[in-house]
């Protein structure tokens, strides 16, 4: 097995255990379970979506979904440019829609891609459309193998009075190394 491989699902194994024992992932510090914590996420592929769920049950919050009011395209390079295009102009694209009662949470659990090097920008718009001062943010960032980038940068910018606690970082490159592996299989036929 190789390393990448084996650290892939290390950290898989260690995710459920932590949660469950009220830990936040590197932080040295408690988070209790329950009503007090919100897990936000924005996915595409799905990884994210699996870590959200993950850590909604085990914290017993309530999971929301981020989602753009005009959807980002099917095709993977027509979303890489759009993506591109608004991250370069600094466009926040609307939301379909907010969390409602945001107060009502003290830690937001945030998670997303990294796309270009960055967070997505329906990120961007949900940290600008949210006010969280006061609150503990805790990032859980998927990639594609080349790290987070500026991703907290900008977290830390848009969400200035938050407490940014320290991320959970997993490498989530599975679709292409299914599809190298059924590549490499099918050309030993």
């Amino acid at each position: 097995m190789n390393r990448i491989r084996r650290t892939l699902l290390q950290s898989i194994l260690v995710l459920p255990a932590a949660l469950v024992a009220g830990r936040g992932i590197g932080l040295g510090a408690a988070y209790a379970a329950g009503p007090g914590n919100l897990v936000v996420y924005f996915s595409r592929s799905g990884n994210t979506r699996v870590i959200a769920g993950q850590i909604g049950r085990a914290m017993d919050a309530r999971v929301f979904e981020i989602v753009p009011a005009t959807p980002y395209p099917e095709d993977y390079e027509e979303t890489v440019a759009q993506a591109t295009r608004e991250r370069e102009s600094g466009y926040e694209p609307a939301l379909e829609a907010g969390v409602e009662n945001i107060t009502d949470y003290d830690t937001i659990w945030l998670g997303f891609p990294i796309w270009g090097g960055s967070v997505p920008p329906v990120i961007r718009s949900f940290l600008s459309g949210h006010d969280l001062s006061g609150k503990t943010l805790i990032p859980f960032i998927t990639h594609g193998g080349y790290g987070i980038g500026n991703s907290l940068t900008v977290v830390a910018e848009h969400a200035p009075q938050a407490r940014l606690a320290e991320p959970f970082v997993l490498e989530a490159d599975q679709e292409r190394r299914t599809l190298e592996r059924v590549t490499d299989w099918l050309g030993q036929r």
